[in-house]
């Protein structure tokens, strides 16, 4: 793998924020906006509960914490809807630009974009709200990797599901992170959903830090099952992106194969 051709697609993504800064409502409007209104929404909840649960440090905390997988995932698959509306994807392949490459960029950009959006929310909450994300302790740092991991892998297989079904399928991309949430225990446990719906959401990454990090923030300890959980997210996560991995490159050589490459541009709707 070259990093410098790596480097080149992050580049490339950059110029395209510069030259058209309202690509940067994408970046940060969302997450101010979710802030802004989940800060309210919990602060109003907690005013109605009992003074001594603060829906402010788990709902809001949940919040920032998904918006690690979907603004990743987003930002992947705009990567790679940019290359495909500018009708410049077939471009790229007839230079020695490896398909792992072109991932590779897509994967620093969305990367970037995520922790600069991320890290806006994270002072908003402070600021406005009192929230601190670091109240969880060390343990933020193995749930924001395994958040972002996965957000790779649903970017990278949203984007090979666009790929074989063409620009039309992006639509199906934009709603997944809101689909994930159901069986990930963003806003609730795990436990408040049916049996079969409890087997599907223990498949999900995301559910083991959700559920840790409600575990440390009303229990306040670090029980041996977190460290248990964690190994499990962060193996599924692993998991996710290389199957995803994978599915991406077979579509790619499907394509290749044969020619629908050739045809892939935003005329082909």
């Amino acid at each position: 793998m070259s990093f410098t051709r790596v480097y080149a697609i992050f580049i490339r993504q950059v110029f395209l924020i510069k030259s058209n800064p309202t690509r940067l409502a994408s970046i940060f409007l969302w997450v101010v906006v979710d802030t802004i209104q989940w800060g309210f929404i919990s602060k109003y909840l907690g005013s109605l509960g009992q003074s001594t649960f603060s829906f402010i440090t788990v709902i809001l905390g949940a919040i920032i914490l998904w918006e690690f997988v979907s603004r990743t995932q987003h930002g992947l698959m705009r990567g790679f809807l940019e290359d495909i509306w500018s009708q410049n994807f077939i471009n790229y392949f007839a230079s020695p630009l490896e398909i792992k490459e072109y991932l590779g960029g897509l994967v620093v950009t969305s990367i970037a974009a995520t922790l600069s959006g991320c890290c806006l929310m994270v002072m908003i909450a402070g600021l406005a709200f009192g929230y601190n994300i670091f109240k969880v302790g060390l343990f933020l740092l193995p749930f924001v990797l395994i958040l972002l991991v996965f957000g790779i892998a649903m970017g990278i297989f949203v984007s090979a599901i666009i790929f074989r079904l063409g620009p039309s399928g992006e639509w199906l991309g934009w709603p997944v992170p809101l689909i994930l949430s159901i069986f990930s225990g963003v806003y609730y446990p795990i436990s408040t959903l049916p049996t079969t719906l409890r087997i599907v959401a223990h498949l999900m990454p995301p559910c083991y830090v959700f559920e840790g990090m409600r575990s440390i923030l009303t229990t306040g300890t670090f029980s041996a099952d977190l460290y248990v959980s964690l190994f499990i997210g962060a193996s599924l996560a692993i998991i996710s992106l290389l199957v995803t991995y994978a599915f991406f490159v077979k579509i790619y050589h499907y394509n290749l194969r044969t020619g629908a490459i050739a045809r892939f541009n935003a005329e082909a709707l």
